[in-house]
């Protein structure tokens, strides 16, 4: 409600400005430093006191003894050098609030909204860096949904199963493990298939680290033979990729993490999307052959800037295929944004980015192909789950081809050269406006405290214990899997629960201390900024109290609590009157009260600033201030034992509130609050 209110506010100044003046003036707002100086400012008239020659007090005033009444807003007063402060309508403000509690409250970007998130490379278990891209991508499409309107939301996830990191897998598997394709399937099986594939996949780095040479030769057969299909190399890579990504969606459901496709590279190339991207690229000329140097007989996308063929590497730039999550990438940075990029290799294989092209294209409907498409067997949940086909498609299925106005794609922030390639992909053919609405939702790492190494059984060296945070590295075999993390968070938390609740039946401890595991991770995650890397620890996760999901949580179990003990007392049955409303709105004693309304109908402007931003951190911490004050409201005023019976009943109202709108918030975060903790 806060956000309706004050747009009310800049659209009558708007509107009010360019009656009297005949100026057409951006209004920008911004709220005071004080409750008591107005919940929404203006400094509307120092722009124009450039334009008018007059002092900008004078026309502050001016305007605001003759601006027409706004509704929901009790007057505009003129403060300091000549700021235009509105004063909301306290009581009708908590009743707007009430009465929009539970619907969409900020502005929706109208259309169709695709988010691609997790694509894990399918070549072993997923790891706590994955799991921040998840939960980044989850909760981005969570907020984009809350804000209803015209928009459709749906959440992909890309399958790289003809990658290079599958590649490695088979490789170590036939060469390193002596195992062949029925062996295979037997292992896939298995419930831990994505921990031994971990294993497996850094042995066979380590392998391929030792003789370069017999390496590229390797990939480029076994690539080639997973890419055209067929044969025993190409089945065991299916059966690979296959098995690991249904062990992802099984961890990431732990997460409340599920999706609407699976959008498979194996069908990009099975169903050439690719050539008919490579036909649109080659007309319009954003790629040529290179003929001479080390990239002879590649197919490139010239650099913005003079390109260094002459410095070029075909093996390093190849490397940038590398995870999403942990790139191997040999060169600098800055030298690997310098070179021509290699769409695709002279072997005639498709490197990573030029795939992506032909995925982005089919995003926004301009690659005149679609998919066919089938349900995913054994999906986690309740969720029908959907992966792309090459043949024998479901006739029922959602059309997913429909084209997108907006595509997120949630990436971590080294492969932003890579993303930008692609949107230059989309520029070079003419698609400026699908270039500028691709949206790259970057991260940074999740590394782990030195304590948090120890706790998992990770020997440091005296230097790297004396670090802020060590980093992990799935190509060698150093980080935390996703689900040992969760293992361990549940175990921690079902301590705690069966200590505090030991009447409690098992399973309800279960179920609660798998929801403050979950609340605690997921919290943790989204309350640092994108930009920032993460230095994960169980200690400071899991703490009740400071800015953590337990501390929001509790918050709500708090309320609940009050809530029950008032509704067995009838006290939550009375009506509280206008009157008592206006009276304990006033007084310093009402600015507090007042303060904690402001806050909980804020959460709008929190959506819209998650959304204007891409950064779910906001909502993060709307959430941890909306929890922090209540607690500061609960711990002044003694709700259930207050004497007046009108505002004993304002108080239950207000908790309500408070409620609603603080599991609105951990909602959006993909946080559930047990019943007791």
């Amino acid at each position: 409600m806060y956000l309706k209110l004050t747009k009310r506010f800049r659209d009558a100044l708007g509107a009010h400005i360019r009656e009297k003046y005949g100026l057409d003036i951006a209004i920008v707002t911004e709220r005071p430093p004080k409750i008591e100086m107005g919940e929404a400012a203006s400094p509307v008239s120092f722009e124009l006191a450039k334009r008018l020659k007059r002092a900008p007090r004078q026309i502050a005033q001016e305007i605001a003894s003759s601006l027409a009444p706004i509704e929901g807003i009790a007057r505009v007063e003129v403060a300091g050098a000549g700021y235009l402060n509105a004063y909301f309508e306290r009581a009708n403000f908590l009743l707007y609030v009430q009465r929009e509690a539970g619907s969409a409250t900020a502005p929706g970007r109208g259309g169709k909204i695709i988010v691609e998130h997790t694509s894990i490379n399918p070549n072993k278990a997923a790891h706590i860096g994955h799991v921040r891209n998840a939960v980044l991508g989850d909760t981005i499409a969570r907020v984009l949904r809350h804000t209803g309107g015209a928009v459709q939301v749906q959440v992909q996830n890309y399958i790289d199963n003809t990658g290079v990191q599958v590649a490695d897998v088979v490789i170590g598997f036939v060469h390193m493990e002596k195992k062949n394709l029925a062996q295979v399937r037997e292992l896939a099986a298995q419930p831990k298939f994505d921990y031994l594939c971990w294993d497996v996949y850094a042995r066979a780095a380590q392998f391929l680290e030792q003789d370069k040479s017999r390496a590229a030769a390797l990939r480029g057969e076994t690539l080639k033979a997973i890419e055209e299909g067929g044969g025993e190399v190409a089945e065991m890579g299916m059966v690979i990729a296959n098995a690991i990504v249904s062990l992802h969606l099984r961890t990431m459901a732990r997460l409340g993490i599920f999706y609407e496709l699976l959008a498979r590279e194996s069908e990009i190339l099975h169903l050439h999307f690719w050539d008919a991207a490579f036909e649109q690229l080659k007309a319009a000329g954003a790629i040529l052959l290179a003929t001479t140097g080390k990239m002879a007989g590649c197919w490139i996308m010239p650099a913005k800037e003079k390109a260094k063929a002459e410095k070029a590497d075909v093996a390093s730039t190849e490397s940038l295929d590398a995870d999403a999550n942990e790139s191997a990438n040999s060169d600098s940075d800055e030298n690997a944004n310098n070179q021509d990029k290699i769409i695709v290799r002279s072997n005639g294989t498709v490197t990573y980015v030029g795939k992506d092209i032909a995925y982005q294209l089919w995003k926004f409907g301009l690659l005149g192909k679609d998919f066919l498409y089938v349900k995913w067997p054994n999906a986690p949940g309740s969720h029908v789950l959907w992966s792309t086909a090459s043949e024998n498609g479901d006739p029922s299925a959602p059309i997913f081809g429909a084209p997108g106005t907006w595509v997120y794609n949630v990436i971590d922030s080294r492969q932003a050269y890579l993303q930008d390639v692609v949107k230059e992909g989309l520029r070079a053919l003419g698609h400026s406006k699908e270039a500028d609405h691709s949206i790259h939702l970057a991260y940074e790492i999740v590394a782990l405290t030195p304590r948090c190494a120890a706790e998992m059984g990770y020997e440091l060296s005296p230097e790297e214990a004396k670090k802020p945070y060590v980093e992990v590295s799935g190509r060698k075999g150093f980080g935390v899997k996703a689900d040992d993390l969760l293992d361990k968070l549940e175990a921690a938390t079902l301590s705690e629960v069966q200590q505090r609740h030991v009447d409690m039946d098992r399973e309800t401890q279960r179920e609660t201390g798998q929801k403050i595991a979950v609340g605690a991770l997921r919290f943790f995650l989204l309350k640092f900024t994108r930009n920032a890397t993460i230095a994960f620890d169980f200690k400071d996760a899991l703490s009740f109290e400071g800015e953590t999901g337990p501390y929001c949580q509790y918050a709500v179990v708090r309320i609940r609590g009050i809530r029950r003990k008032g509704t067995e007392a009838g006290a939550t049955q009375m009506e509280v009157t206008q009157e008592t409303v206006a009276t304990l709105f006033s007084g310093p004693e009402g600015n507090g009260l007042w303060e904690l309304v402001v806050l909980a109908g804020s959460l709008d402007m929190a959506v819209e600033a998650a959304i204007k931003g891409q950064e779910p951190a906001f909502v993060a911490k709307f959430a941890f201030q909306l929890a922090q004050a209540f607690n500061l409201f609960y711990h002044h005023h003694h709700i259930l034992s207050e004497a007046d019976e009108q505002k004993r009943a304002f108080l239950l109202r207000l908790t309500e509130l408070v409620e609603t709108q603080l599991v609105r918030a951990l909602d959006l975060l993909g946080i559930e609050a047990p019943e007791k903790m």
